[in-house]
């Protein structure tokens, strides 16, 4: 059926003349009469019947109305979802991000963004890293910042920034009084670990490995402020990411942060999307505000 059809014949049956309705939609009347008998004929049954000088709904038409005002009631309102989503300013940017970044780097690019697009709404999805590629590759997220190439071809990764990693002690510890460390030094202490799943975690493995000993583990755990919470209580040393709200030596933690001078010790970070799925023109706002921010803080 034709969606104007609907609309003639939902105004004709609310009192408005076949004049009227050419004139407020501008085409012709004989235009809207043939579309109206087009319409009845689709339906199966007569919609409208002459009462004078205008046309009165039949008991067919009377019922038939009530589900096109329904109808068309449901279309207008996805017509203006689809506007809100296309349109760069009032747009919805669904963001994924592995959830070390959920502390201070998602929320300083969105503050940010904000301010300059106040009406854009976000959908904030932390990952894990079972989740992150999938979510991405499925659409179900238009956007993801994460430290993680992805394997499949058919995302793309810019990289963003390169983030050091830090050695966490307790302010009383033996080391708290340095700047910065070599990763050997802590070799006999008791460390706090992220659960072996995380990619935080694997990274830690290995750059203890290239140090050259095994880390004795004292607690594992799923969050990463839970881990540094327990590095300032005393309870063992960590490696934890930097991010650019924290200087090298305090935290809002409360643990003092050491940079390792180890080859190896940062990690890239990313901004991935889908090479074969256009972004909505928010979403595509957010990616250029997002690329030109880690250009301007890149050092040099």
């Amino acid at each position: 059926m034709e969606t104007d059809a609907l609309r003639w014949f939902q105004q004709v049956v609310d009192g408005v003349t076949l004049t009227e309705v050419a004139d407020l939609f501008m085409v012709s009347q004989p235009g809207v009469s043939r579309a109206l008998t087009r319409l009845e004929v689709e339906v199966g049954a007569p919609l409208l019947a002459k009462s004078g000088r205008v046309l009165r709904p039949t008991h067919a038409g009377a019922v038939f109305k009530h589900h096109v005002d329904a109808l068309l009631h449901q279309l207008d309102d996805g017509l203006a979802a689809v506007d809100e989503l296309v349109e760069p300013e009032t747009g919805t940017v669904r963001l994924g991000f592995q959830p070390s970044f959920g502390a201070w780097l998602v929320p300083r690019l969105v503050s940010g963004f904000r301010e300059q697009h106040p009406r854009v709404r976000f959908q904030l999805e932390p990952l894990s890293d079972a989740s992150e590629a999938a979510l991405l590759s499925r659409g179900a997220v238009d956007l993801e910042i994460t430290a993680s190439r992805p394997g499949d071809p058919s995302l793309r990764w810019d990289r963003l920034f390169e983030q050091r990693f830090l050695l966490a002690v307790s302010p009383g510890h033996r080391l708290a009084s340095r700047d910065e460390v070599s990763l050997v030094e802590a070799a006999g202490e008791s460390f706090v670990m992220l659960h072996p799943s995380w990619g935080l975690r694997r990274i830690t493995d290995e750059l203890c490995r290239a140090a050259g000993f095994v880390p004795e583990v004292a607690f594992e755990g799923h969050d990463l402020l839970v881990v540094r919470g327990l590095v300032a209580a005393g309870l063992g040393v960590a490696l934890v990411p930097s991010s650019h709200v924290e200087s090298p030596t305090t935290s809002l933690s409360g643990e003092h942060l050491l940079r390792l001078t180890d080859a190896g010790a940062y990690r890239d970070v990313g901004l991935s999307m889908s090479r074969t799925r256009r972004l909505l023109p928010s979403a595509d706002s957010f990616r250029h505000y997002v690329m030109d921010d880690a250009h301007e803080r890149a050092p040099g």
